[in-house]
């Protein structure tokens, strides 16, 4: 994939000194300029934007990974280098989640470029000749549905301090809504995106996307809507629009007995492009390294397939001491072959268990326990055979949601304890790290500061 830093024009959103919103004005005179795309872009300019949408699209992921999963305790990232990816993302001794974390802010500002990058794409087509009217819907269709999914990053990491959805007028953004008004306007975004790729076509997308959506069946107009309404389904369940998930479901990729790695994914390769942000090398002597959760390891349920395949045992532990604290993760990643292998950011497997829930919440108690034998079935657990109160097929699909979706590329566990109030110790084991359990990240300084000057000017 050709990298977005030689593609993207224009008014980025970037953390500075100054404020977030300002206007980076391009150095590079090999780089075009917004205005020579904003009216009458070619088809290869508009390409090229796209191209980096896609590229800007996976910037958040090791990061938001990463943090989320520590936030969680389904992993730890241990750095033997910098103290901080324990001290600070562990809320050591009393830490909290301030302005002055480290290495937090890539969960905010990663996404905005995303988002920023989308907006840029859909002024280019929707300003030019170049294009046909279905040509032009599905690309912006496309470009709003990642919209959502970038928009839907930075409120599970901002949570009750809400976000700014209004980021169009970068000298003028718009204010932070509350978290259910966020919600709200990203479901807008996806259904806008949802109806203009409606009124796309109906064949294959008219630029050139990468082989984590082509090569994965998702290259087509059709394909992309059922993309659009498993993020849907996903922002559904968050909201408890219950009705409103199994709708999203059903309208998806989903498929009851298809496979469950089926889906959308970001692609990877050698430079100039990105290596895969997740992939260490099995069992080398090395002293930083994403390692699995001791407690995760602790809660399995003995033959769970899902342990054997997902993580992979060392011959020696990684250990770090971090404010005298020992650490040490026996197991790493198993997942990835190569560094260049793709990440899925959606899988069949997520809506099985969207629809398992929402069944469940809606006390269609056949439908979850179908779906929730889907899962267990393939991790060779057997059928689910406890009580079938709302309550107790809770308790199993979060449990079921552990380990299938432990370390994707969102951060399921903090996000999933924290819908449910249950961000505490009984399910957030710190007795090994000593540290705190956060419910949200703080707004960035820059953003405070932004909106302290907005009030002087």
């Amino acid at each position: 994939m050709k990298n977005i830093n030689s593609v993207f024009v224009g008014l980025l959103l970037a953390m500075s000194s100054c404020n977030f919103f300002t206007l980076d004005t391009p150095n590079d005179p090999n780089n075009p300029s917004l205005g020579s795309v904003s009216q009458n872009a070619s088809r290869t300019q508009v390409q090229n934007l796209v191209t980096g949408l896609e590229s800007r699209h996976r910037d958040y992921l090791f990061t938001v990974t990463a943090l989320f999963g520590t936030l969680g305790r389904e992993l730890w990232y241990l750095n033997a280098s910098d103290p901080r990816w324990q001290t600070d993302w562990l809320g050591m001794n009393g830490r909290q989640a301030t302005v002055n974390m480290f290495g937090y802010l890539n969960t905010y500002q990663q996404p905005y470029f995303a988002i920023r990058q989308a907006l840029t794409v859909i002024d280019a087509v929707n300003n030019t000749n170049t294009f046909t009217t279905e040509e032009k819907n599905a690309i912006s269709g496309f470009s709003k549905t990642l919209m959502a999914y970038q928009y839907l990053i930075v409120a599970m990491g901002q949570y009750e301090n809400g976000i700014r959805i209004d980021v169009k007028d970068v000298q003028n953004p718009g204010p932070f809504l509350p978290l259910a008004e966020s919600f709200t306007q990203i479901k807008r975004i996806l259904d806008e995106g949802n109806t203009e790729l409606g009124a796309g076509g109906t064949g294959n997308f008219p630029l050139r996307l990468t082989t984590g959506f082509t090569g994965n069946g998702f290259g087509t107009i059709a394909a992309l809507r059922q993309m659009n309404r498993a993020i849907a389904a996903r922002l559904a369940v968050y909201r408890q629009d219950w009705q409103g998930a199994l709708d999203a479901v059903n309208a998806s990729f989903y498929s009851a007995t298809g496979s469950l790695e089926a889906g959308p994914a970001h692609t990877y390769g050698a430079p100039p492009d990105a290596f895969n942000p997740l992939f260490f090398v099995r069992n080398a002597a090395v002293s930083t390294l994403v390692v699995v959760h001791p407690s995760v390891l602790r809660d399995t349920i003995a033959g769970d397939a899902r342990v054997r395949t997902k993580f992979f045992r060392r011959t020696a532990a990684v250990s770090v001491t971090s404010d005298g604290t020992p650490l040490a993760g026996q197991y790493q990643d198993n997942r990835y072959a190569a560094n260049t292998s793709e990440i899925k950011f959606f899988r069949n497997e997520e809506l099985i268990l969207i629809a398992a829930e929402a069944n469940a919440q809606l006390n269609k108690t056949t439908e979850a326990v179908a779906a929730i034998n889907r899962i267990r079935t393939a991790a060779g657990i057997g059928n689910y055979t406890g009580a079938t109160t709302k309550e107790a097929l809770i308790d199993e699909i979060l449990f079921q949601r552990r380990y299938s979706l432990w370390a994707e590329p969102w951060g399921h566990r903090w996000v999933d304890l924290r819908r449910y109030d249950r961000l505490n110790a009984t399910n957030v084991d710190v007795s090994l790290d000593r540290g705190t359990i956060f419910k949200q990240l703080a707004r960035p300084q820059a953003e405070i500061n932004w909106d302290e000057y907005v009030k002087t000017r």
